[in-house]
């Protein structure tokens, strides 16, 4: 395995994982805060809507490469 191979696995798990520790917080958030089916929605759209952008960015980039 090269070491461009190690950066590019070792960036998907660990934004990957940065990506799940971020939605536990939310959900954490969401049952501490009693958010109803309303306010999980919003916790989830406004908070999500960075990650959405991070994943969003990547696959573009992935599809402009093409």
């Amino acid at each position: 395995m090269s070491i461009e191979q190690f950066e590019s696995w070792s960036l998907v798990i660990g934004i990957g994982g940065l990506i799940a520790w971020m939605l536990l917080i939310i959900w954490k958030m969401g049952q501490e805060s009693q958010a109803g089916k309303y306010g999980f929605f919003v916790l989830f759209l406004v908070l999500g809507l960075g990650l959405v952008g991070f994943v969003a960015k990547t696959v573009l980039i992935e599809l402009l490469k093409l």
